[in-house]
């Protein structure tokens, strides 16, 4: 960190004095105005350092995928209906980090054919025999994956490790040895402040390298996966950085560039990186068996906040509190109870659910762990042996309870700012914030900024129309909804998962 280096005087009584010494307060040094300038330099050659040795590992990795779409005839359209060829591809090509860009949209359709999809993102070596991690929505769901060196040296045939929707985490391998690679860091010791540094591939710009700071550590609810604790960084990421290293100045990776906060689709200041301790944890089990096995307790709770910590009998606030405990789960059977206050696991203070849960997931199923609570004002132990997460099936049951989650989409009220930014008029309609990868939304190519009209037939204002609405077509099991995108408004049917 550079400091100003400022000389220290007394004030005295003496008005000469004073003011020559505030003179000399106001004008820096040669020796200290150098010592700066001397930091300064210090600093960037630490980046350029950092950058040079880890540029070697950073790969582009480019996929493909057979998809079957109306035959498109491409002209002077521009681009602002729904019927483009991204329609049968995952949201995630579109929102999250590819370089693709559409073609012009035609004015004309002919008859569906089956075309190759290409996209590109970004991963990194970590082992001299060639593994790379990389997110999910890069690699999962394709045909084929390519990986390109910076050296030149490209590989057509790279294998498919294992990828972890549910943590957005993905393992390929290509076939050698010798490779550069990364070392990985221990993210737990990133402190907001620090410097960072992102390479990747945006827009096709092969090891762009972007420097920020750790803006914030243990991010969640950005609703991009299942388990979320997020390092936030001002460093640029733009389309195409998915699945680079996010890298200290030790030049050690602390995170994977995963998703960015836009209203426009690109930098905005906020970027995402997947926590490197969280990524090494389940790139181990891809690499052994394939997938990932998580810890289960089988319980839900909440944040303990100051009115919660004193109704519960609690000094401060501290912990999470059970909310609710599933039958004949791990939670019942150690007797855990409703209203019990978990303050720590294995030693560890908790303060926040979700970080509980993450951490309760990267355990393997069968460990026992001791938690640290408080029942009735009272401190206690209890010793938990976990189960294993039940699988996405049953996840998918408890999700879809809430329309939005069904669907695949997230939806906010049109306030006038995003009224202004999208050009659509106030009180017309909800406006799409978010699309889950591969849910129904996705797979008609409804994209974050859509405004939806209506949901069968039926005018929707804001959030809570918008909820009545399906909630009331559930029984059909389908949904018809005028989705407007531009100038161009569109009926598109989903099914609920």
């Amino acid at each position: 960190m550079m400091k100003n280096h400022v000389a220290e005087g007394h004030v005295t009584r003496n008005g000469v004095i004073s003011l020559f010494v505030i003179g000399l307060l106001g004008v820096p040094s040669i020796g200290s105005a150098h010592d700066r300038v001397q930091a300064a330099k210090e600093l960037s050659k630490a980046f350029s350092t950092v950058a040079k040795e880890a540029i070697p590992a950073v790969v582009s990795i480019k996929v493909e995928k057979m998809v079957t779409g109306p035959s498109m005839r491409y002209g002077d359209g521009d681009g602002s209906g729904f019927n483009d060829p991204f329609g049968p591809f995952p949201e995630e090509f579109l929102r999250r980090f590819f370089g693709e860009r559409p073609p012009r949209q035609q004015q004309q359709q002919r008859a569906p054919r089956r075309f190759r999809r290409e996209a590109q993102g970004s991963g990194f070596i970590i082992s001299e025999d060639g593994y790379i991690l990389t997110n999910n929505h890069v690699v999962g769901d394709v045909d084929k994956i390519i990986v390109e060196l910076q050296d030149g040296r490209t590989f057509n045939d790279a294998k498919l490790i294992g990828t972890d929707p549910d943590s957005e985490v993905a393992l390929i391998k290509i076939e050698g040895n010798g490779f550069p690679s990364l070392p990985l860091g221990d993210s737990g010791q990133s402190e907001i402040g620090d410097w960072v540094i992102a390479i990747g591939n945006p827009f096709r710009l092969n090891a762009t390298v972007t420097v920020g700071v750790v803006s914030a550590v243990g991010r969640s609810n950005v609703r991009v996966a299942a388990y979320e604790d997020f390092i936030q960084t001002d460093a640029a990421i733009n389309p195409g950085n998915s699945g680079g290293p996010l890298i200290n100045l030790d030049g050690q990776v602390i995170g994977i560039n995963t998703a960015i906060y836009s209203g426009s689709g690109g930098y905005m200041g906020i970027g995402f990186a997947i926590p490197i301790n969280m990524a090494r944890s389940i790139a181990d089990q891809l690499k052994k068996q394939g997938r990932v096995s998580r810890g289960y307790l089988g319980l839900l709770a909440e944040d303990v906040d100051t009115d919660k910590a004193e109704l519960l009998g609690l000094k401060e606030a501290a912990g999470v509190a059970i909310s609710m405990i599933e039958k004949g789960s791990p939670a019942e059977r150690a007797g855990l109870k409703v209203y019990d206050v978990i303050l720590a696991i294995d030693g560890r203070k908790i303060r926040l659910y979700d970080a509980f849960r993450n951490e309760v997931a990267l355990l393997a199923p069968g460990t026992k762990v001791r938690l640290d609570l408080v029942r009735d004002g009272k401190p206690m132990e209890l010793t938990v042996r976990l189960g294993e997460r039940p699988g996405a099936a049953a996840q998918k049951e408890q999700a879809a309870e809430e329309p939005e989650v069904a669907l695949g989409l997230e939806v906010q009220d049109l306030t006038k700012e995003l009224a202004d930014r999208f050009r659509y008029g106030l009180g017309e309609g909800v406006i799409v914030s978010a699309v889950t990868p591969d849910g129904p939304a996705a797979e008609k190519g409804i994209r974050a900024g859509d405004l939806i009209l209506s949901v069968n037939k039926q005018k929707v204002t804001s959030v809570d129309e918008f909820t009545a609405a399906v909630n009331q077509a559930r029984n059909t099991k389908k949904v018809l909804m005028l989705v407007r995108r531009g100038e161009v408004s569109q009926f598109v049917t989903l099914t609920f998962e």
